[in-house]
């Protein structure tokens, strides 16, 4: 009997053994703001376990790796005050981001606007699918001596550098953004009479933009590593974080290497979380943020559109005259799954003419 009664109690307890291992190990499974941050601290402590068991010691033969080739951590740390003065970090910091934000600019300049009008039309992103698939997989390295040839060794190459190597990311992903837009909306907005440009500037574009910043944010994490290739030479002026590497690597110290290379991610974690949280704001609909420079966006839209009346101009009829037209905005109805803006749309209806009655009063009647 007491064999039963063990036996029952153990089945009983196995589904819920089994349930609580399937809840820890879910795929896929969401976990709490603090463990995130826990085990990722666990990960940063586990590296410096690992630095702090390779070269401790006093001499450089006691230790495990020479400090010629790997530093303490201790030495590296101290020697931050040589960086930051001797080596002027401040303004070869500001140096690189100037350089990083001016190509990275220029790129998204030219662009998105290009990827728009690849995602829109096929004959546009047929023209611009062997520039785009070239740039995408040349190693960036081989195209240093290149730049050097083209565009020389100031300034202007290393912007320029940035500018290669970012350009065909985002003309491919801003076209890929403006595809992906449901082919409702755009049927939506035929059927209200929007004409093909307004579909573009009112439906697919705002559409596809979360998708375009997000693309653009996690780029210029891309662009932020290529700057140590577009500082390799340096002549006159600031060296930038690449020069100091390179300086660092031919007359030392070393340390200044590994402290530059902890600066490099701290820094794009910075920006990176600046241009999400400007993300997180400015598309509401999206992420559900309160969307105060969505509205500031907008209002500073409004302005520019009353003060220019390129976006709402009445078209004048094909005829012998121009015939006013009536604009009216129209809305579209957000989908179900409420990731998409309220509105999307501003279709211009346009007042046609009446056609004359011709049974009555005209030539050939009664």
């Amino acid at each position: 009997m007491a064999n039963v009664e063990v036996q029952s109690d153990t089945k009983q307890l196995a589904p819920t053994a089994t349930a609580h291992r399937r809840r820890v190990g879910r795929l896929r499974a969401e976990i709490p703001r603090w463990q995130s941050l826990l085990f990722g601290l666990l990960s940063i402590a586990s590296i410096f376990l690992v630095w702090w068991i390779l070269t401790r010691g006093e001499q450089g033969e006691n230790r495990l790796i020479s400090p010629v080739k790997l530093p303490s951590i201790a030495e590296t740390f101290g020697s931050f005050k040589s960086l930051w003065f001797e080596r002027a970090l401040t303004r070869n910091t500001y140096a690189s981001l100037r350089r990083v934000f001016l190509g990275f600019g220029l790129a998204a300049m030219v662009g998105v606007p290009l990827g728009v009008l690849a995602g829109c039309f096929s004959r546009i992103a047929a023209m611009l699918a062997p520039l785009t698939i070239f740039d995408r997989n040349i190693p960036m390295a081989a195209m240093i001596p290149l730049s050097f040839l083209l565009f020389g060794i100031d300034e202007f190459q290393k912007v320029m550098f940035i500018f290669v190597a970012a350009v065909a990311f985002i003309i491919f992903d801003s076209a890929q953004a403006i595809r992906d837009v449901p082919s409702r909306y755009i049927d939506t907005a035929y059927t209200l009479g929007a004409q093909r440009w307004q579909v573009i500037v009112k439906v697919l574009v705002p559409l596809a933009m979360p998708s375009i910043f997000n693309s653009l944010r996690l780029l210029f994490g891309l662009a932020f590593g290529y700057i140590m290739l577009a500082e390799v030479i340096q002549v006159g002026g600031v060296s930038g974080l690449g020069g100091i590497i390179n300086n660092s690597f031919r007359r030392g110290p070393k340390e200044h290497i590994y402290l530059i290379l902890m600066i490099i991610p701290l820094i794009a974690l910075a920006i990176d979380r600046l241009f999400y949280w400007v993300q997180y704001e400015l598309f509401p609909y999206r992420y559900g943020s309160s969307g105060h420079l969505a509205r500031l966006f907008r209002g500073l839209m409004r302005v520019w559109e009353s003060a220019t009346g390129r976006l709402w101009r009445p078209v004048p009829a094909h005829g012998t005259g121009p015939v006013a037209a009536s604009v009216r905005p129209v809305s579209v109805a957000p989908a179900s799954s409420g990731n998409e803006p309220a509105t999307v749309v501003s279709a211009a209806r346009q007042t046609r003419p009446k056609a004359p009655d011709l049974g009555s009063g005209g030539p050939g009647g009664d």
